[in-house]
C-alpha cells in the first residue's frame, strides 16, 4: 500500500480529520499539500509531517473558488512535480432549523463543501488526465448526507450532492484510470464534542484513552486516526478497481453504503390516477416508508453524560 512517489492535496487539513488524513498519507510515503485558512495552523500541520520525516507544503486559502483550486494544484505540481491524489475535506457548519436558516448560511456551507469539492476535483481531474497516469479523488461525505439530520439542511444538501458527484465522476473517469470515491467518517470532531450523547467517547479521546466499546463497536464511532487508513488505502494502487463507492468508517466498523434503489415497484394500467392512488397508496408506499435521520441506541448508564 506504499504511496512512495505520490503527491496528494488534502483540503481543510490544518487540524482534525483533515490533518489525520494528511499525516497518514505522508506516513505511507506521499508528499502532501496542506490547506487551511489560518497561516499558523497550516504551518503547524506542515511541521508535524516534516518532523515525522515526511514532505509537505501549505496553501493558505478558503476552498470554494476556482482560484483556490488552481492554486492548490499548482502548489502540488510546482513543489513536488506531479499530482496523484485529491482529498476534499474542507468544510464549515452553520446549523439551524430550515425556517431560521439565512441565505448567507445556506450559501456558505454549499460553497465550501459542495462547490469546493467540485472546483478542486475539476482542477485535479484536468491535470490528472493530462498527466495520463491515473489518479484518486476521495471526497468526504457524512451520515447526514445519507440520512438527513435535524438543523442541517445546508450540510445535508452538500454532503448528499458530493456523493452524487462521486458516482458521476466514477463513470466519466474510468477510461482515464482515475477513481472517485466518497468516505463517510464517524469520528470525534469539534462538532461531536458538543453533543452530550458522545461525551464519554470525546472525553476519553481527549485524555488519550481508548473509547468505550459501546462507541467503537455498537456505534462505529472512533477517532480521526481510525478513519485515516481508509483514505490512504483508497489512494493506493491496491484500490485501483474501487470507484463510485460511498464507504463508511468509524471506530472498529467499516461499511459500504448502498446506492439508492427502489424498494418496491407497482404498476397500474393506464397510469396512476387520483382514484387508483387513493385505493393503493397505503399498500404500495405506506407499507414501505423509509426511515430518516440517525437512530442511536440508549446509552448504558455508566456512559451517561454528567448532569448540568
Amino acid at each position: 500500500m506504499s504511496l512512495a512517489g505520490k503527491v496528494a492535496i488534502v483540503t481543510g487539513s490544518g487540524r482534525g480529520l483533515g490533518l489525520a488524513y494528511a499525516q497518514e498519507l505522508a506516513r505511507q510515503g506521499a508528499s502532501v499539500v496542506i490547506n487551511d485558512v489560518d497561516d499558523a495552523t497550516a504551518a503547524e500541520a506542515v511541521a508535524s509531517i516534516e518532523a515525522a520525516g515526511g514532505k509537505a507544503t501549505a496553501v493558505v486559502a478558503p476552498v470554494g473558488s476556482s482560484e483556490t483550486a488552481k492554486h492548490l494544484v499548482a502548489a502540488a505540481v510546482d513543489t513536488f512535480g506531479r499530482l496523484d491524489i485529491l482529498v476534499t475535506n474542507a468544510g464549515v457548519l452553520r446549523d439551524t432549523v430550515s425556517w431560521k436558516m439565512s441565505d448567507e448560511d445556506f450559501d456558505l456551507v454549499l460553497n465550501v463543501h459542495l462547490r469546493g469539492t467540485f472546483t478542486c476535483a475539476r482542477e485535479a481531474i484536468i491535470y490528472m488526465r493530462e498527466q495520463a497516469q491515473g489518479g484518486r479523488i476521495i471526497a468526504i461525505g457524512s451520515p447526514t448526507g445519507q440520512r438527513g439530520n435535524f438543523g442541517q439542511t445546508n450540510y445535508a444538501a452538500a454532503k448528499a450532492g458530493i456523493v452524487g458527484m462521486v458516482r458521476t465522476w466514477a463513470l466519466e473517469l474510468k477510461k482515464a484510470g482515475i477513481t472517485a470515491n466518497a468516505v463517510v467518517p464517524v469520528a470525534a470532531t469539534a462538532m461531536t464534542a458538543t453533543v452530550p450523547y458522545f461525551h464519554a467517547a470525546v472525553e476519553a479521546d481527549a485524555k488519550g484513552e481508548a473509547m468505550p466499546d459501546f462507541f467503537r463497536k455498537d456505534l462505529g464511532f472512533g477517532t480521526a486516526a481510525d478513519v485515516a487508513p481508509l483514505i490512504a488505502y483508497l489512494a493506493s494502487d491496491a484500490a485501483a478497481n474501487v470507484t463510485g463507492q460511498a464507504i463508511g468508517v468509524g471506530g472498529d466498523r467499516l461499511q459500504v453504503w448502498s446506492h439508492p434503489e427502489p424498494v418496491v415497484s407497482a404498476f397500474h394500467d393506464g397510469g396512476w390516477n387520483a382514484e387508483a392512488l387513493a385505493a393503493e397508496f397505503d399498500t404500495v408506499v405506506g407499507a414501505n416508508v423509509q426511515a430518516v435521520g440517525e437512530k442511536f441506541p440508549a446509552l448504558p448508564d455508566e456512559l451517561q453524560p454528567p448532569q448540568a
